[in-house]
């Protein structure tokens, strides 16, 4: 079970974020990350669609072996039963049944439009679809959530029946019903409000799942928890299809630094760096120098004039402290520099200027100079110590 089951941290690299072109996972990186995300804290894995592919299938079957996790929860994802095929007879929810996984997550239609088109099916078979996946999964032990697809959208256009999604959904026993923006359109306030009506219409534990169209998945979910919602979905780095899922990464550190929330074992939000970039480099993806938290820009000054303040007091021009997430400051060398960054960097590097005004100055005209000759330094570190030791 999750270290905090009030409030629980969901992850979808594995299955969502895989989604993202470019993005492609052997059975073993399956298991890897999944083992990163563990030490983590994350409350609950998810680990792919059992049954759907061949891929997926073998690593639910791997996972039941080689898969041993200390704080997260193993969850199957899937979707409810066929239009006019009893629950029972349903090949891919068995095959969630029989995952083992101690949860599922079941993919449902809650727009009308998707229901009629993409379903072809009415939506009163819709209702019966979702209530009797949920009762079938539940009555063999296991925990369910629901996935409410495209649900902003679908409220937008016909909120009595998206709402009647949620309340089928409750009854027949889930544990929680995550709103999707699956398309990714929303913005914090409107999403916001949507959040607050649908938990004053029914008595449902809410979840949120954003996609990042409008940049704002990481906002959108924030604004979610500041409504109410205490189950958030995320990815990894922010993968997944088109833009991206919301970044679980950036979540988490908004949440226990910004909100004082404790949503992971005590001590693991210093983990985020290590393990952001130790699954970066399992999927290939070049990590993002600018991603916030753990980018590794995120804690990197270059101006002159923030050097001199953060030589007093590095918060001046920081809004947290980069050990929190595993991070390091880092002062860039440049034509911009001046003696505080030279300073600073110096011993950055092991080097101590001994607060030598004249040398220092000397460095730094020495530093513009060979810039406006078209030398850099701000990557390269040996050539700047090079400099300082001549």
């Amino acid at each position: 079970m999750p270290v905090n089951d009030s409030f629980h941290i969901y992850d979808t690299t594995l299955r969502d974020g895989a989604q993202q072109e470019g993005l492609n996972l052997s059975v073993h990186d399956k298991l890897t990350i999944a083992r990163h995300l563990d030490d983590l804290g994350v409350g609950f894995i998810e680990g792919g669609w059992p049954g759907a592919n061949p891929k997926d299938t073998e690593f639910f079957k791997l996972a039941q072996t080689e898969l041993k996790l200390k704080n997260a929860t193993f969850v199957a994802f899937g979707a409810t039963r066929r239009p006019g095929v009893k629950a029972a007879d349903d090949v891919l929810l068995r095959a969630l049944q029989d995952s083992r996984a101690a949860a599922v997550t079941l993919v449902a239609k809650s727009h009308d439009r998707h229901v009629d088109l993409a379903l072809k099916t009415h939506l009163d078979e819709n209702l019966a679809m979702i209530k009797d996946s949920i009762e079938f999964l539940k009555a063999g032990g296991q925990r369910v959530f629901l996935d409410a697809e495209h649900f902003f959208d679908g409220y937008i256009s016909n909120k009595a029946y998206a709402l009647e999604v949620v309340r089928t959904a409750v009854e027949a026993g889930a544990d929680v019903v995550a709103l999707c923006d699956t398309n990714g359109g929303m913005l914090p306030d409107e999403l916001s409000n949507i959040v607050h009506e649908v938990l004053t219409a029914s008595k449902a534990r809410l979840g949120i799942h954003c996609h990042n169209d409008t940049g704002c998945a990481v906002a959108n979910s924030l604004a979610a928890v500041a409504a109410g919602v205490t189950h958030v979905q995320g990815t990894l780095n922010g993968y997944g299809e088109r833009t991206g899922n919301a970044d679980l990464v950036n979540i988490i550190a908004n949440l226990e630094l910004k909100k004082e929330k404790l949503v992971l074992p005590t001590g693991k939000l210093q983990e985020a760096f290590r393990i952001s970039h130790a699954v970066a480099e399992i999927t290939n993806v070049a990590p993002s120098a600018r991603q916030p938290y753990v980018g590794v820009s995120a804690f990197a000054h270059k101006a002159g004039l923030h050097a001199s303040a953060i030589k007093v007091d590095p918060m001046m021009y920081q809004h947290e402290s980069p050990e929190a997430v595993g991070n390091d400051m880092r002062m860039l060398v440049s034509e911009m520099a001046g003696r505080a960054s030279i300073e600073l960097k110096s011993q950055e590097l092991g080097i101590d200027l001994g607060g030598n005004k004249e040398l220092i100055s000397r460095v730094v005209d020495k530093v513009k100079e060979l810039e406006g000759k078209g030398f850099t330094f701000e990557a390269a570190d040996a050539s700047f110590d090079l400099l300082l030791r001549t």
